[in-house]
């Protein structure tokens, strides 16, 4: 499933929960389907946030041996299945403490429950096999959609704010284009943030607070968190000035959402629709 797909799964979403405008922030794969949002309904999303990523189109238009040796799953992961299934079925183990210990997380950002519930999703086949289906779209598809959009002067409109951590390859693989903000000025407006010292993949080991100015961000109707496997909807009422119980719309089962259990790995906008009641998520 394309991220053109899950941004329409994220805005449909938020319509049935009575919401036609809201900013959106995403980690990850999640901020892949944010910007998507933000490129495809301009005039749903209100401000979007991405942590710890730049664009799809530029990091495989810039990729080097760097990327390849460092953050294998975007080429391995890729490939045609079986290949990467089986190869991931072998070691799930393997894979879980290759990703915590080189991808810039503090030792003991993951205790032993967590660790063993991402093994545990990796020994499933459907999940892995899920998995591997969003790193082929970001190679293939989700990629040349990017680049019509870069051909075609396509922008983000609303203001995007960029945070990554200073430890990850994002600090570093970029200067040469000015680093991440960088590369987001070639596709928005009006761009801003700055690295965060500590570990994006668990955040409460960040030792410091957002930046100063993210506070507008922050202040939008509406927010949106989008972190690869779920999309998390927290909504500011209408009606009231509180925020309402976060509601979640499955987008794809992968390994950043374990506790996910038995739900289904799509979840398409007519399947929402078919879950509501009175025009609300159930």
């Amino acid at each position: 499933m394309s991220k053109r797909e899950l941004a329409a799964t994220l805005t449909d979403a938020m319509r049935i929960a009575g919401y036609e405008r809201f900013a959106v922030v995403g980690h990850d794969r999640g901020g892949r389907v944010a910007y998507r949002a933000a490129l495809d309904h301009p005039a749903r999303i209100s401000h979007v946030v991405v942590l710890d990523m730049v664009p799809t189109y530029d990091v495989w238009d810039r990729a080097d041996a760097r990327l390849a040796l460092a953050f294998w799953p975007f080429s391995l992961l890729a490939q045609p299945a079986p290949l990467p299934e089986r190869l991931i079925a072998a070691a799930p183990d393997a894979v879980v403490d290759n990703a915590i210990a080189e991808w810039g997380s503090s030792p003991d950002a993951f205790p032993a429950w967590l660790r063993a519930a991402y093994v545990d999703a990796l020994r499933d086949p459907a999940r892995v096999h899920a998995i591997c289906e969003e790193y082929q779209a970001a190679a293939g598809i989700d990629r040349e959609i990017d680049r019509a959009d870069l051909d075609a002067n396509r922008r983000i409109i609303c203001p995007l704010l960029a945070l990554w951590s200073d430890r990850g390859g994002l600090a570093r693989w970029y200067e040469d284009a000015g680093g991440p903000l960088g590369l987001w000025r070639h596709w928005a407006d009006d761009v801003q943030g700055q690295s965060v010292s500590g570990d994006t993949s668990s955040p409460k080991k960040i030792r410091q607070p957002l930046p100063g100015s993210s506070a507008p961000f922050w202040r939008a109707r509406a927010t949106a968190k989008a972190h690869g496997t779920a999309t998390r909807l927290s909504s500011q009422s209408k009606r009231a000035g509180g925020f309402p119980p976060a509601l979640s719309c499955v987008c794809q089962l992968r390994l950043s959402c374990p506790a996910s259990g038995s739900l289904p790995r799509t979840c398409r906008g007519d399947r929402l629709r078919a879950r509501t009641r009175d025009g609300r998520l159930r």
